[in-house]
């Protein structure tokens, strides 16, 4: 519910302190910026909707009518006219991979098919990587993401002799569209000493053909790692210039807040460098490290406030369109003929509780990587002994994707005071596919399960797994209300959530889910001044048209970060 803000409840207090013994404000006290004549989503505890907002020093001072806050002006006070526009809190980013997102658009070949990018067969993928030969030196290396073998035409993954008919000198690794599954060429194969003999590495698969050759399909990070463990790593420099690229992406889509849901303590190390670089990131990050980053990571000082350090990154499966999601019940359309397939876990149960358990003890967030419902038991199970060992109030698990959530599961998730965050963006792009092949028509119409959540008192986020898919928060929240595939066809409209309740599983709940909303995530006094300005109000607008809200500005800490040429 939404109800226009008597403004005095949030100013009292702060009118005190600006105001000076006339009724004006001092100079030296009065509003850095006043945002006025708008409506300001507050997405606050009762959803007000208020005329203006009063900044200083970064900070939101004031939330109220247009009469009350510009009472806060002085002489140096910047004033921006919103015209009516809609002022809401920053996007708050629940998961995603900020800086894979900018290694992958500025260094690799895009590889994704319709509607994201144009690869229709494997001869165009080819064609691609036989362009980017050309360009560079023999012997380095050519990486391209987004490809899925589900949208070619010839139905199937390309193998290391596909990628070997682009370039024989050339080292060449290519990453599914899941991001959990990657293809080799004969040379890359040869330099990470994959061969006939190799044996498979636990939770990971290395793909073999009849008479036990590999061919150049690999399953999972125990076994694509073996390849992508031999890649040289880029120049600093360039890793800077890829976080800088992809912060201005999610600026431009209204995020404030990124996230880095597996972060190396390399890339933790970078991040904080690029954070302590003025000007290089733009937006805020949040970072989970993942298990063996952690100590280190979280010992490190943290300077100023664009970057934080969240919980801790695990994996209990992978993911259900590379068919090695974990699932209780096999797959729609049988994988590779077996009827019996259900995916498989990345760690047996209790291996997996015992690094649930290790992180929990430690007084961190524990973020789950889980798609299967069978991946999820694992999940709720290490959850329940953790804390039967070690009681914690308020720990804030978190399920990362949550896929394919069943009823029971999600009421077990609400004693455990677990946190889900939906990867809703599967119902555009795969719900044709979960519906057709992987999970069939009634488990498709109940994947990301927002409603039940909702009917739960479950507080859930969403997230859009960049550089999985594009971000994009508009088309999140469009998703969640409409659940409409890019066919047209509607996955589960019993799962449809209101606007309102889409537009704070992007923003407070996000940063709730984070531990950072006392800072982040509305438009409250006290709070940074993270800022989205948008062309409508989603609350307002046709559901159907949602998607179609342009981000105008993006401020963080009062200062616009989009765009920049303003």
């Amino acid at each position: 519910m939404v109800r226009f803000l008597s403004s005095k409840p949030l100013i009292a207090g702060v009118l005190s302190l600006l105001i000076g013994s006339y009724g004006q404000a001092a100079a030296d006290e009065s509003a850095d910026t006043i945002y006025r004549n708008g409506a300001i989503v507050t997405l606050n505890a009762t959803n007000d909707i208020a005329q203006a907002v009063a900044v200083k020093d970064g900070n939101i001072v004031a939330v109220g009518s247009d009469q009350e806050i510009d009472s806060l002006k002085g002489d140096r006070t910047r004033v921006v006219e919103l015209q009516g526009k809609t002022l809401i809190p920053g996007f708050y980013d629940a998961h995603s991979h900020i800086v894979a997102t900018g290694i992958i658009g500025l260094f690799q070949v895009n590889l994704n098919s319709p509607p994201i990018g144009q690869i229709k067969t494997i001869d165009d993928i080819v064609a691609l990587l036989q362009s980017k030969a050309l360009e560079t030196p023999e012997g380095e290396w050519i990486q391209g993401f987004g490809y899925d073998d589900t949208l070619l035409a010839e139905g199937r993954h390309p193998t290391r002799y596909d990628l070997d008919r682009a370039s024989t000198k050339h080292p060449i690794e290519i990453r599914h569209v899941s991001g959990h599954l990657t293809v080799a060429n004969t040379l890359a194969l040869e330099l990470a000493g994959i061969s006939a003999d190799t044996p498979q590495p636990e939770g990971g698969v290395i793909r073999k053909d009849d008479v036990g050759k590999p061919t150049g399909i690999l399953d999972e990070a125990p076994a694509t790692d073996i390849v992508t463990g031999v890649i040289p790593p880029m120049a600093p420099q360039k890793y800077f210039t890829a976080i800088n690229y992809a912060a201005n992406l999610y600026a431009a889509k209204g995020v404030t807040t990124a996230n880095d849901g597996a972060a190396s303590m390399g890339l933790v190390s970078l991040l904080k460098a690029a954070s302590e670089q003025p000007g290089l990131l733009p937006i805020r990050v949040n970072a989970w490290p993942t298990a063996d980053a952690a100590e280190a990571a979280y010992a490190l000082e943290l300077k100023g406030d664009k970057l934080s350090l969240g919980g801790t990154k695990e994996f209990a499966d992978g993911s259900i369109q590379a068919y090695t999601g974990y699932l209780s019940q096999p797959y729609h359309t049988a994988f590779h003929g077996d009827e019996d397939y259900k995916g498989f876990s990345r760690h047996d149960r209790e291996v997996l509780a015992a690094k649930i358990l290790k992180i929990h003890r430690s007084g961190k967030q524990v973020m789950i990587h889980t798609n299967g419902d069978a991946a999820i038991d694992d999940a709720l199970y290490g959850f329940s002994k953790a804390q039967q060992a070690f009681p914690r109030d308020d720990a804030r698990h978190v399920l990362i994707h949550t896929q394919m959530a069943r009823e029971d599961q999600l009421d077990r998730m609400s004693e455990l005071g677990i946190i889900p965050s939906f990867f809703e963006l599967h119902t555009y792009y795969w719900g044709d596919r979960h519906s057709d092949i992987f999970m069939g028509p009634e488990r498709a119409a109940r994947m990301s399960p927002t409603r039940s959540a909702v009917q739960r008192g479950i507080r859930f986020t969403l997230h859009a797994d960049t550089p999985v898919v594009p971000m994009d928060p508009m088309l999140m929240i469009w998703s969640a209300v409409s659940r409409t595939s890019t066919s047209g066809r509607v996955i589960g409209a019993e799962q449809t959530i209101t606007p309102l309740q889409a537009l704070r599983a992007t923003t407070i709940d996000a940063a709730y889910q984070n531990f950072e909303e006392k800072v982040k995530g509305s438009v409250e006094v006290g709070k940074l001044a993270d800022f989205a300005i948008l062309s409508s109000n989603p609350l307002t607008v046709k559901p159907g048209t949602i998607k179609d809200i342009q981000v105008l500005e993006t401020i963080v800490g009062d200062k616009r970060v989009y765009p920049l040429n303003k």
